[in-house]
């Protein structure tokens, strides 16, 4: 699976759609398949405050727990709840139903630091 063109990415292996005023937050698919199967997502609650790089939820795997990070600094609006019952969503689609927060974009010059999907694509091995 490739990474999408339009997506913003993090070293640590989020993705970032920007809509406006808001970012979708995912895991990309390296990082999925790094975990193996997904038994359990933690997503954010609205109104949340985070800073890029806060702690935004975890993701518990067969083989580990991970945090996932907040790529900007914003309020969260939405976690996608949709995960409490299926967590699996992340690694059957995660670029796609398998999202796990939108922010409210509250430092719109932090989304220059993301990384495009080629960089993305050098630092991930392609994945």
């Amino acid at each position: 699976m490739g990474n999408p063109k339009q997506l913003r990415y993090t070293k640590e292996h989020e993705w970032v759609e920007i809509e406006g005023k808001t970012a979708k937050v995912g895991i990309t698919a390296f990082a999925q398949a790094e975990l193996g199967d997904i038994v359990f997502v933690e997503v954010p609650e609205p109104g949340k405050t985070v800073r890029a790089g806060d702690t935004l939820g975890t993701i518990e795997s067969v083989k580990a727990v991970s945090e996932i990070y907040a790529p900007l600094s914003g309020k969260v609006i939405e976690g996608n709840a949709a995960l409490a019952d299926a967590p699996e969503t992340v690694n059957k689609d995660p670029f796609g139903a398998g999202w796990l927060a939108r922010i409210e974009i509250g430092a719109p010059d932090e989304v220059a630091g993301l990384l495009d999907a080629d960089a993305y694509d050098k630092l991930s091995g392609g994945a």
